[in-house]
């Protein structure tokens, strides 16, 4: 492939840009890359400063057609849109900068605009799947727990439910970052890979004394070992020869992950063990949420619900995480059927209250 030098030094520059002004990860950073080899691709490489409006058309019209090469079929609606919103966002960054301002204007980003219609379509929100708490003790049931690894990832299940952390953060965790005694963990962002390097405590949600007890359990065995406050609480898998010269995956390591994959087919082999179909770790905040629409009866609890989740504002865990299930919707709409004698009762007692305090001089 040959590649434009002169591009390449201003994708450089916006990388840059990217990372250290805008604080973008390294996920995000990638995302914008991708977008903009689909790009040159189409233009075969022809310099920026060439750019046309003709060009932002046709590669819209080509990405319409384009095939995923992992699943051979077209681009979803979303994939389409982040890419053209990061070719938008590009080109409005780069008609500032020197040497292109004379040949590019704002307006030409406006051509990587997808229309109105595939935009509501691309942000259209879709029904959040989430495994219900029986279904997640149907996996623990299934995972066995002889040896060290197998307990491991049958702890590892159980602590995502009992904590909702995310998986990049449960990957970097250590042995001291678990507090028993508190029933909770410390989610610091010094060590722990939260989102948005946020630090906060979580304390264990009530979703049972069995799924807590496997957590406790887990701890104890590591204690056992001899594995110290710095140690993973989740560790690799260390791999050590066999007696026939071959690896044999046996050992724990006292490292944590790097990333959340290893955490990722951990989940997705327990699933397919208990016949059930497979939840990521992340939708286990989701089945949290739901939880909480159960018992949370204040809005000090709701809140309170909200930050144990990592979350400031209580709109992001409704907006992000509780959309309620359809089947669970229409059993809500249904019910309102028999209640409605009782809230007419509420509504009237009210009135009456607000009658009351008006009659009684309270504004």
């Amino acid at each position: 492939m040959k590649l434009n030098a002169q591009n390449e030094r201003i994708k450089h520059r916006y990388r840059e840009f990217n990372k250290h002004a805008r604080q973008l990860g390294e996920q995000s950073l990638d995302a914008i890359a991708k977008a903009l080899d689909r790009f040159e691709s189409h233009t075969g490489h022809r310099d920026f400063k060439e750019f046309r409006s003709e060009q932002a058309v046709s590669f819209k019209r080509r990405l319409a057609e384009q095939r995923s090469v992992r699943s051979n079929e077209t681009l979803s609606k979303a994939t389409i849109l982040a890419t053209l919103n990061a070719l938008r966002h590009f080109f409005e960054w780069l008609a500032g900068q020197p040497g292109y301002r004379s040949r590019l204007s704002y307006g030409d980003a406006e051509y990587f605009k997808a229309s109105l219609k595939d935009t509501a379509i691309a942000k259209a929100t879709r029904e959040q799947r989430a495994p219900t708490i029986d279904q997640v003790r149907r996996v623990l049931a299934a995972m066995p727990s002889t040896g060290a690894i197998e307990r491991r990832d049958r702890a590892l299940v159980a602590f995502a439910l009992l904590t909702g952390a995310r998986d990049n953060a449960i990957a970097s965790l250590r042995l001291k970052h678990l507090d028993l005694a508190e029933r909770q963990i410390f989610q610091d962002a010094n060590e722990v890979r939260t989102k948005f390097s946020k630090s906060f405590p979580t304390w264990f949600f009530p979703v049972g004394d069995d799924i807590e007890a496997i957590v406790a359990e887990w701890r104890g065995y590591l204690v056992e070992l001899g594995f110290g406050p710095d140690d993973a609480l989740f560790p690799q898998t260390a791999t050590s020869l066999g007696p026939d010269g071959s690896f044999a995956v046996r050992l724990l390591s006292r490292q944590c992950w790097a990333n959340a994959q290893p955490i990722r087919a951990i989940f997705k082999d327990a699933f397919e063990m208990a016949g059930l179909p497979y939840f990521n770790p992340h939708s286990f905040r989701n089945t949290l949420t739901q939880l909480s629409m159960e018992l949370c009866r204040t809005p000090a609890e709701l809140k309170a619900w909200s930050q144990n989740l990592g979350h400031e504002k209580v709109l992001t865990t409704l907006t992000s995480y509780g959309a309620i299930p359809a089947h669970r919707q229409r059993d809500l709409i249904r019910a309102t059927a028999h209640s409605e004698d009782d809230d007419a009762k509420a509504l009237r007692l009210g009135r009456d209250m607000l009658r009351t305090l008006r009659e009684s001089g309270v504004q």
